[in-house]
This record gives structure tokens, sequence and C-alpha cells, in this order.
């Protein structure tokens, strides 16, 4: 029987986790505060938030807090998006310079409301980064811009080495989670973003409803889209007004999925409950080299 909206499961063991507020997190925390920055880590409600801090690593969002979608999985804000700040590209390069980050995650919220979707804004981040910090590899998890071709080119122009666009969830329950956002639409997304040269990366959450068969036939259809990265981790549900959580995966079954993506010819996996997008990102960079430019 499907739960429903503010029904809470009780979190298993595997799910508890371990606060790291050392030093590189207040120096991080204080970065991002000083220079009003956003992150998904806080606005997404990272269970990684304090372990990443903690190493002096952040995924910065740019674009604002305010998202034009309103997905039933995420908690970032929805609603009408203040207008996009002119001196942001300038402050997240140095605001990555000061952190002293190699491996730099971008993110935005969905910006439907702009003529280019924030495309260009996209670019000029990506620049500023690069300018500031031409060591600091690059990776950016963009929206879909409605699959528009055009506009991912003008991103793909500021030559991120890794370009990661998420899924999200099975076919099946894609309506049901995902606010404007279509499968087909994220995998013409990745195939063009492959294509074009540059390294592709997705995400899946588990615990929506899917059943193993369906993990596994979107795994298939992202290979055969060309990604090569990608993450896998438990759907935790934000808030009461948010989609229930109808299964906690167990960690054995995230290293099956895992073990079944290599298999499927995916280059890179991270598949565990607390996994997220920008978790551990660099890892895959330091398995195989990765550079667009």
């Amino acid at each position: 029987m499907p739960k429903i909206y503010g029904e809470v499961n009780r979190k298993p063991d595997w799910l508890k986790i371990r606060l790291h507020e050392g030093q590189g997190f207040a120096e991080v925390a204080k970065i991002v505060r000083d220079n009003s920055l956003h992150t998904i880590c806080s606005s997404g409600k990272c269970p990684n938030q304090a372990e990443c801090w903690s190493r002096r690593t952040a995924t910065f969002m740019i674009l604002g807090d305010i998202c034009t979608r309103a997905c039933k999985f995420c908690a970032t804000k929805t609603g009408k998006p203040l207008p996009s700040d002119p001196h942001e590209p300038a402050k997240i390069a140095r605001s990555v310079k000061i952190i002293e980050l190699k491996y730099c995650v971008l993110t935005s919220v969905d910006r439907d409301d702009l003529a280019d979707k924030g495309a260009g804004h996209w670019a000029e981040v990506v620049r500023s980064v690069r300018k500031e910090n031409p060591d600091t590899q690059i990776e950016i998890l963009i929206p879909d811009f409605d699959g528009n071709k055009p506009l991912l080119d003008v991103v793909m122009a500021s030559t991120p080495d890794v370009i990661g666009h998420n899924i999200e969830t099975v076919r099946r329950l894609t309506p049901l989670a995902r606010s404007k956002a279509d499968y087909k639409t994220s995998l013409d997304v990745l195939k063009h973003i492959s294509s074009s040269g540059f390294t592709a990366k997705s995400g899946i959450m588990a615990g929506l409803g899917e059943t193993d068969e369906e993990i596994l036939q979107t795994v298939d259809d992202l290979a055969e889209a060309g990604c090569s990265i990608l993450t896998i981790g438990q759907y935790l549900q934000p808030t009461k007004r948010h989609l229930p959580v109808e299964r906690y995966v167990e960690p054995e079954k995230f290293e099956y999925y895992k073990q079944e993506a290599l298999k499927r010819g995916l280059a890179h996996v991270e598949s565990s409950p607390l996994v997220r997008s920008s978790y551990l990102a660099d890892r895959a960079a330091s398995k195989f080299k990765i550079s667009n430019r």
C-alpha cells in the first residue's frame, strides 16, 4: 500500500550520520556566509554537508536559491526567483580560490523565467572560476534547459571538465517525482553532452518505489546515452510535504547496483545510501584523466 504524505519511516542504522564539524567546516561556512553564497549542501539538506565542509569542499548553487519548478523530492525553495546577480561569477571564483579547491562543483536552480534559462550566466560563472583558478577542475550539474541544444552549447562552450544532469528516478516514477522534467528529455540532454565530447554524469535516487529491474533499465538507458559517471543514493524525505520514502535500500543492494552498472559500461559509479550527486566527486577524476579544455 503506498505511503501517504507526512508519514515518516524510522531510518535504519546504516543511515546514521557521523558529524565532522571541525575547523574546515567553520572556515567554509564563514566563506559561504561572508560572500552571500548559496550551496546545495544547505538548501538541499544534504546529509553529507558536515563531512564535505570539513574536507573544505562545497557545491555552489548559482542563479539564486529559488527554483521555478517544484519537484516533489527536492527541498530547494520554489517560487518567483530574484534577478540573477551580475557579481556572482566573480564571487564564486574568489571563493573557490580562498577555499583552495582543486575540484569545484557548481549547480543551479531551474530558471524557466529567463529567456535563456540561465545558460549565459552559467557560462560566465564557469569562465570566471577557470580564469581565477586555472588549475582547478570544474564539474557542473545542470538543469535540462528544456532540452534546448543551443542553450546547452552555450554552457558547454565554457569548457567545464565534467557535465552532470540527473535523471533522478526511473521512467515510470518521473511524472510523480519531477516537475516539468521529462525522462526522455534528460536522456537527450546527456546524449548531447557526451556526443559533444564531454564527460557526462548522472544520478539516481533509490527508495521511491522503483524495482531493481527499473533501476537497471535506467542504468542501461544512461549507458546508451553515453553517460560515464553515475551516482546512486537513498532518497530521504526532506519534509512532510515531500514524497514519502517507500523503502530504505540496504547497502548490499547499492553494491549490487554498482557492480551491475560497471558491467554495463559505466566508467565510475558511487553507490551507497548516503551518496549524493557531488559526494566525493573528485574521486572519479582521480581514477581517470578528465579534461575537456
